[in-house]
């Protein structure tokens, strides 16, 4: 009763930030599908090339910074030491960013010439403004956190993205309509989206420091070096898994769209057909929701229990395993089984959808990445796990060279699924050398198996007595119609089939996050009749 009570209590407490953290991540997957829409391939293109450069430093900063900091707080009792710290991080977050901005701003024409595409230049030249926020946002973050203090980051969150969801769509809409401008002006209008959102993040934290009192503290002089190696290291650590999707991304900006064209493809072409390739990642965005929601609760549990011996921690870490596992297969089975009536739906055309369906097989290994990044690092271990996923960017790099030139746009996604299953499947191996464990019994995957099954069988199924009574004729009306019903059928067999199987326990579902609708229906559906 204790643990199931410590993990309550935890769940409690970390409910606002992680709510955030989702809304977040949905607005990035979801705004991309309207903008798609208006832009088209070409632009998506565009806008996709050099969003990773934008969004790697922004969630190293942002994110692993943050969190980095408010440790380095948290574990100071000194205020003038604390402020000392403060001073220290902020100023070297600022050489970074000016470091990026360099990079980015004045070398935007070495960039873009790289990638193949010179008319980039503009977008990153734009993009590298974002850096300037940076330390400031990493900075406050870091300070409300190791206070405990979760509502501003929460709120500065949410705003901050919204903002930026808001300039996109709507500023695109101008763009594309009222001017008739190209695709690359409308890339260019993404990007301030992005720009005017972190400030508009940094805006409402200082609001928010202010009334806090926080700001213009005494800080004692304290040595620098240790403090920038240990924030750097921890920092990148913590943001590994992801900014390893984003440097994935990166990989392809570089490769995709160039080798494409160098194999013959005509260069709009070659545009167009990144930008499909490019729908698979809003797609894997919100697969993964799940697994990191998982990802944010475990890691401070993992610590506490760890620090309390008798290896109280394992049972979360098996039941955070068996789910990410079981919600991953859910969903890129469920994606791969309605792909084609999806693709059309979200984004007009079928194009692509058997690259699209290898794609989103993404999420099952993410789902696995992202948790097991969160336990070790719980555990204290991050340098292992860091080896583990630059060898899965090694595994992106290599594969695109060899495989691209071979299958074309399907080798992108070959490799990305290579390097992710490699990186999974070591990490898992790791961490059960690491603590001795089993993460799942040999009747989980056989009833998880049995679930699969099942949701293959409805929706094939289904399509068929669907296509006897409705012609799909590849529109969005008829999209709807099969996707709504499909999606239904399938989500409900697979849950049914889990809850009849006991894939988890009602004790277990009670403890995941919005866990208890699921509980209430596998104990009414196993009681006795």
């Amino acid at each position: 009763m204790s643990s199931q009570f410590s993990m309550k209590s935890y769940m409690k407490g970390a409910l606002l930030l992680t709510i955030a953290s989702l809304i977040v991540k949905v607005l990035s997957a979801i705004y991309r599908v309207p903008f798609q829409n208006m832009v088209g391939d070409q632009g998506f293109y565009v806008y996709q090339q050099v969003y990773p450069f934008i969004s790697l430093f922004v969630v190293w900063t942002s994110g692993g910074f943050a969190v980095a900091i408010s440790k380095l707080l948290a574990d100071t009792e000194n205020e003038q030491i604390r402020h000392g710290i403060t001073m220290t991080v902020f100023q070297y977050l600022t050489l970074l960013s000016v470091l990026f901005f360099s990079l980015l701003f004045f070398g935007a024409d070495l960039l873009s010439s790289w990638m193949g595409d010179a008319m980039l230049a503009p977008l990153l030249k734009t993009g590298a403004f974002v850096t300037l926020f940076m330390p400031a946002l990493a900075v406050m973050k870091g300070i409300f956190q190791s206070r405990a203090m979760m509502q501003p980051v929460a709120y500065a969150q949410v705003f901050e993205q919204s903002i930026r969801v808001a300039v996109i769509l709507i500023g695109t809409i101008i763009i594309m309509t009222a001017f008739s401008g190209t695709v690359y002006a409308a890339g260019n209008m993404a990007v301030l989206g992005t720009v005017i959102g972190e400030l508009a993040g940094v805006i409402l934290l200082f609001v928010y420091m202010k009334k806090s009192g926080f700001l213009f503290q005494n800080s004692m002089i304290i040595p620098k070096w240790p403090v920038i190696k240990e924030v750097t290291i921890f920092s990148m650590s913590v943001s590994m898994s992801s900014l390893l999707l984003l440097a994935f991304q990166l990989v392809d900006s570089f490769t995709v769209f160039s080798m494409l064209a160098e194999a013959g493809m005509p260069r709009l072409e070659a545009m167009k057909t990144k930008g499909v390739y490019d729908r698979g990642q809003p797609l894997v965005q919100l697969g993964i929701v799940i697994a990191s929601s998982f990802s944010l609760a475990i890691v401070p549990l993992v610590a506490y229990k760890s620090k309390k011996g008798a290896l109280g921690e394992i049972p979360y870490i098996q039941l955070t395993y068996r789910a990410s596992i079981l919600f991953g297969v859910a969903a890129s089975l469920g994606l791969i089984l309605v792909m084609p009536y999806v693709n059309v739906l979200l984004f007009k055309t079928e194009s692509l959808s058997i690259v699209l369906m290898l794609y989103v097989l993404q999420i099952v290994p993410l789902s696995v990445i992202l948790t097991f990044t969160s336990i070790l690092q719980g555990y204290g271990k991050l340098k292992v796990p860091t080896y583990f996923l630059l060898g899965a960017l090694s595994l992106k790099l290599g594969g695109n060279v060899l495989l691209i030139p071979l299958f074309g746009i399907l080798g992108a996604a070959l490799a990305s699924n290579i390097g992710l299953f490699m990186c999974a499947a070591a990490l898992m191996y790791y961490l059960k050398q690491l603590k001795g464990i089993t993460l799942a019994k040999r009747s989980f995957y056989q009833k998880l198996f049995i679930a699969a099954l099942g949701m293959v069988f409805v929706i094939e199924a289904a399509s068929l007595l669907l296509g006897g009574v409705i012609h799909f004729d590849s529109g969005r009306t008829a999209s709807v119609i099969y996707s709504g019903i499909l999606i239904a059928l399938g989500a409900f067999s697979f849950i049914t089939i889990v809850a009849k199987l006991r894939l988890l326990s009602v004790r277990e579902w009670f403890i995941i996050p919005f866990g208890r609708r699921m509980a209430m229906y596998q104990l009414w559906l196993n009681q006795k009749k």
